[in-house]
């Protein structure tokens, strides 16, 4: 079986958050894989076993809302946490996200890419 310890798929558009997330990850010794594109993060989940995948809101193509239900409906995926991370700071947002199964919602302004390296390695214990 494929090594999934410490696999990261990070859902991001924004070049700059992507850069620094991923440089971070790295550095901390995580594998990560990047896309902005919504129809591509149940496949790739699928495929490549990840730890985590960490998941922006605000998409190009489709809501990271509408993603994480995909995920959490699917039997080979339901499991791989998944760490919401974006710029909608709504409690609305937060309650949607985590009734729909998040493993936690941090809002990107809020915290620095060292509280959510933090974050997912407790999750990942």
């Amino acid at each position: 079986m494929e090594e999934t310890k410490n696999k990261v798929l990070l859902v991001e558009d924004d070049p700059m958050i992507v850069e620094m997330y991923k440089l971070r990850l790295e550095e901390e010794g995580y594998e990560v894989m990047v896309t902005e594109k919504g129809s591509e993060v149940l496949e790739l989940a699928k495929e490549n076993k990840f730890a985590i995948i960490l998941l922006d809101v605000i998409l190009p193509e489709t809501d990271g809302f509408t993603i994480l239900d995909s995920l959490k409906s699917d039997d080979s995926t339901k499991d791989i946490p998944v760490l919401l991370l974006t710029n909608l700071g709504q409690e609305s947002d937060r309650d949607k996200g985590m009734q729909a199964g998040a493993a936690d919602y941090f809002v990107k302004s809020q915290h620095t890419p060292a509280e959510v390296i933090q974050k997912i390695k407790e999750l990942l214990l």
